[in-house]
């Protein structure tokens, strides 16, 4: 069992700068960033493949969030810029051995969610 651990996240105004982090206890083909709003879906926020070739993100995060990773730590980054308070939300990182797409069911584990909070 892969374990999850995250950290980075805070509160901080709106169009400032978070950096969220996630170490996963062994190497995993895919990673990647879910996050769910008070009273609404989760939704995938960003994914990475293991060669980095494969990189998805939500279109109301693109160009403003980058996601990355570093394979020698089984870590992978999200660097979130320009936050908005619609940012807000419980950000959870996420594994995959099989998929990219890292649809739901896709998704082989969950970190135990960190909370990233925008005031305007």
């Amino acid at each position: 069992q892969v374990q999850l651990v995250e950290s980075g996240g805070g509160l901080v105004q709106a169009g400032g700068s978070l950096r969220l982090s996630c170490t996963a206890s062994y190497s995993v083909y895919a990673m990647g960033w879910y996050r769910q709003a008070p009273g609404k879906e989760r939704k995938l926020v960003a994914a990475i493949d293991y060669e980095g070739d494969k990189i998805y993100y939500a279109d109301s995060v693109k160009g403003r969030f980058t996601i990355s990773r570093n394979n020698a730590n089984n870590a992978v980054y999200l660097q979130m810029n320009a936050l908005k308070p619609e940012d807000t939300a419980v950000y959870y990182c996420v594994t995959s051995g099989r998929s990219s797409r890292m649809a739901e069911g896709d998704i082989d584990y969950w970190g135990q969610g960190t909370q990233v909070t925008v005031s305007s």
